[in-house]
């Protein structure tokens, strides 16, 4: 069930917004097990055979939990172990259903080269959200173990890991952000100013997602599908502007389901964290790792570049600490070499930023020529990244890159390769519509000023309430005009991952 989809929005959405306030309000923990059940519901919508599997972990993670936190009689060292098997136990099942066909295909290829019989991969279906509940879990493994984990509620717990709208595509949930939300009772009642808001921000969310990545993506989609496929090669204006299409496609699409997501959640009461700040505007690629997908940042920081050691065992061992991080980062997104590298290639802008940092700026401020100039590099860097991270091989990004260069020819105007109908006008307002948006205006979710609060219309003058109507007609327009672009399946690009 996707949420740019009207069974989601006429009949999941409202009947379990509105069941969760009922129940609220005779039993707070009889709420939050219903929603926790809606929630299953939804992940069963998209695969019922994946749903043991969620339950599993579930239940198996709650149980490892209650053995590592800190308590009377509990030695530290048999604790540790455990944390060792819970951490084995979750990585090997992620690596069973992510990894294992990739080991597979890069060993059999190497039995090949040797002349022997190459082994049958497993054919097994990825569970969707698998890699985003998994991290989920682990989070909690470790703060339970280091004794941050005060919450018993498995009611709580397992709505925390199955919540909805952070279920299939994230951001990667904190207990601390979320445990103390499910336990107060103020979240069980409804407050029509947070349910005016989180329809907004969905609203704007699903916007993004259907006006601008959309529309977008099948420009990029028709440059990186016809390379792969079809084995054309990008002039440099196709090159180009179809990894531009895919720079803002893959924003304007995770960043909407983000939008849509907080949207939601806001709408029971409950806050998620902000997973993008306009990533776009940055001007070093440490910042852009700041702004973009946060929630999976911090994740790395916290529990693998931290672990590691971080900056904390000198220049070098930093450089390589940053460099794994990112790595294995890339990793994460897919059982394929190009997610490896383009965690590569991040790993090494890292590291030169650092070192740009160190040795020559030293901490002076830049002046505003270099700001821009920061800026046209960080955001050409990224899109660079982005060919590998987006090309179904190897051999696809090279050509890309190739057409990038130049050296497939200059001829033509953009897309002319391609037999389909270029809408030329459209491709270009859409183009510009979208980097208008990330370059100038605020994050949707800062946006709440413009937002009508329902609960103050009757002390407001006559002019500001006719405003306020105003902006929530605008709202139900745009709602309408999203809806109306309901028709091709079109999955969110992040459920992959």
């Amino acid at each position: 069930m996707l949420f740019n989809s009207y069974p989601f929005i006429f009949l999941f959405f409202p009947l379990v917004l509105i069941g969760f306030f009922l129940i609220g309000a005779r039993n707070a923990r009889a709420a939050a097990g219903f929603l926790g059940l809606a929630s299953l519901f939804f992940y069963g919508w998209w695969s019922v055979e994946a749903l043991p599997l969620l339950l599993g972990s579930i239940c198996v993670n709650y149980w490892f939990g209650l053995r590592l936190t800190p308590a009377p009689g509990r030695n530290d060292r048999r604790r540790k172990q455990w944390l060792i098997v819970a951490l084995v136990s979750n990585l090997s099942l992620l690596a069973v259903f992510k990894y294992a066909n990739f080991f597979l295909a890069n060993v059999n290829d190497g039995l090949a080269a040797a002349g022997y019989v190459p082994m049958p991969l497993l054919h097994i279906a990825l569970p969707i959200g698998i890699s985003f509940y998994t991290f989920t879990q682990i989070a909690f493994l470790v703060d339970c173990w280091q004794g941050k984990v005060h919450e018993r509620s498995f009611v709580h717990y397992l709505l925390f890991v199955t919540y909805f709208p952070h279920l299939i595509a994230g951001p990667v949930l904190h207990h601390a952000q979320m445990m103390p939300q499910f336990a107060n009772p103020a979240t069980y009642r409804p407050d029509a100013d947070k349910i005016a808001l989180g329809l907004a921000i969905f609203t704007f969310g699903l916007a993004k997602k259907m006006l601008i990545a959309d529309p977008l993506g099948e420009y990029a989609d028709m440059m990186f599908n016809g390379v792969h496929k079809d084995g054309i090669l990008p002039s440099v204006y196709t090159a180009w502007f179809g990894v531009l299409a895919y720079t803002l496609q893959i924003y304007f699409d995770f960043s909407g389901y983000s939008d849509m997501a907080v949207g939601i959640s806001l709408c029971f009461g409950v806050q998620l964290p902000l997973n993008f700040r306009s990533p776009y505007k940055s001007t070093n690629i440490i910042e852009f790792w700041r702004r973009w997908h946060i929630s999976l940042s911090n994740f790395l920081r916290d529990y693998l570049y931290v672990p590691l050691g971080g900056n904390r065992k000198g220049e070098a061992r930093r450089y390589f600490n940053l460099f794994m991080t990112m790595l294995l980062g890339g990793l994460w997104h897919g059982a394929a070499w190009t997610f490896v590298i383009w965690g590569a290639l991040h790993g090494l802008f890292l590291m030169v930023n650092h070192v740009w940092n160190a040795k020559i700026r030293k901490g002076r401020p830049g002046s505003r020529v270099a700001k821009v100039l920061g800026w046209a590099l960080t955001f050409l860097c990224v899109m660079v990244a982005w060919v590998v991270f987006r090309a179904d091989g190897m051999a696809a990004a090279i050509e890309i890159y190739k057409g990038m260069l130049g050296m497939h020819g200059f001829t033509g105007s953009a897309f002319s390769e391609f037999k389909v109908p270029y809408r030329k006008p459209e491709f270009f307002h859409t183009l510009l519509i979208g980097l208008f948006i990330c370059l100038a205006l605020p994050p949707t979710i800062t946006l709440d000023r413009w937002i009508p609060r329902v609960g103050a219309l009757s002390q407001r003058p006559v002019l500001d309430r006719s405003a306020t109507w105003v902006s929530a007609l605008a709202i139900v327009v745009l709602l309408g005009y999203c809806m109306s672009k309901f028709g091709n399946y079109s999955p969110f690009l992040y459920f992959q991952f």
